[in-house]
């Protein structure tokens, strides 16, 4: 194949599609012993074999990896037949868990986590720590940009200094690169405003400050020495950086919250806030309504308010559609 458009081929996969395919089709040949190309018949088998041992989310990857293989290689695709559809129903009927919600990180305990990180800088800058000044800066700052743009882990870990323009009492912009809710043509930019308290602008610019540096990934790794990585933090390593930040602040069940806690906190947070859910999915980023709705819990004391109202302008007796 031509070298210039084998880039563009290679450049349409993310390096993280590309790995789980890779890890998807192994498992499937090589631990499973499966020939490919593969028939209908084994592929059904192979899901049923892997109902209770994966979760559906994950034989949809599998099947993907299978399909991509098969239309890579010029074979049928043997996963969107009537039998193997029906194989997978079939699994998310019986053994489909109901998909648990995040936690959602309220604002108090974001306030309590960011003073903390705060006080422990300051301590850490007059001790000469510097290695524990730098992860407490950063990691405020990711908390603050985390909860106020409603990041994903993904999106947080992977921002970097040349896409951020930030102006101390004005505001911050991001112009990210390519993101898995991104279109090919997509120049989105993601703003946040420069607030009196708990600000996100600050926090960045001072994170930026103390590291003194102009390149590069947002929030890297570092090192007991307070050496910084070049390479940005795996969006893997968001969840147990962010249950280690409230842990160490003394915030309660610390484990139960995870990296969507942030996003789910903030829609939480805006929408008993009388932001209308047209203006929330602008902010996040949201294209459709089922995905915000997602992130949203009614409160139980609005819901109560708007039965005890419709009760007392109602004089007891049935309508005509209940009746």
């Amino acid at each position: 194949m031509n070298a210039n458009v084998q880039q563009y081929i290679d450049a349409a996969d993310r390096e993280n599609t590309t790995r789980s395919y890779a890890s998807a089709l192994r498992h499937f040949e090589v631990e499973w012993k499966g020939l490919l190309p593969a028939t209908i018949d084994t592929v059904a088998r192979y899901l049923a074999e892997h109902a209770t041992v994966y979760k559906i989310s994950t034989l949809r990857l599998h099947l993907a990896a299978l399909a991509r293989w098969h239309a890579d290689n010029g074979f049928a695709d043997p996963t969107r037949s009537p039998l193997v559809l029906k194989v997978l129903r079939g699994i998310r009927a019986k053994h489909a868990a109901p998909q648990r919600q995040a936690r959602p990180l309220q604002l108090d305990v974001l306030e309590q986590a960011c003073e903390w990180l705060l006080q422990a800088q300051v301590a850490a800058v007059e001790s000469g720590r510097r290695a524990e000044a730098l992860r407490r800066a950063r990691d405020r700052s990711l908390l603050l940009l985390g909860f106020w743009r409603a990041f994903r882990s993904d999106e947080l870990a992977r921002m970097r200094i040349e896409e951020v323009r930030a102006v101390r009492g004005q505001g911050l912009t991001c112009r990210p690169g390519r993101t898995k809710t991104s279109d090919e043509e997509d120049d989105r930019a993601f703003r946040c405003p420069a607030l009196s308290r708990l600000c996100p602008v600050d926090a960045y610019l001072d994170w930026l400050e103390l590291s003194g540096r102009t390149t590069g990934p947002v929030f890297p790794g570092i090192d007991r020495w307070g050496n910084i990585a070049h390479e940005h933090m795996a969006s893997q390593a968001v969840l147990p950086l962010l249950r280690r930040i409230l842990k160490d602040a003394q915030v309660q069940e610390a484990d139960t919250y995870s990296s969507h806690s942030l996003r789910r906190g903030f829609a939480g947070w805006a929408s008993a806030n009388g932001w209308d859910l047209k203006e929330l999915m602008e902010h996040v980023g949201w294209r459709d309504v089922g995905s915000a709705m997602r992130y949203i819990d009614v409160p139980q004391d609005s819901v109560k308010a708007k039965i005890e109202r419709a009760l007392a302008t109602s004089d007891g007796r049935p309508t005509k559609a209940s009746r």
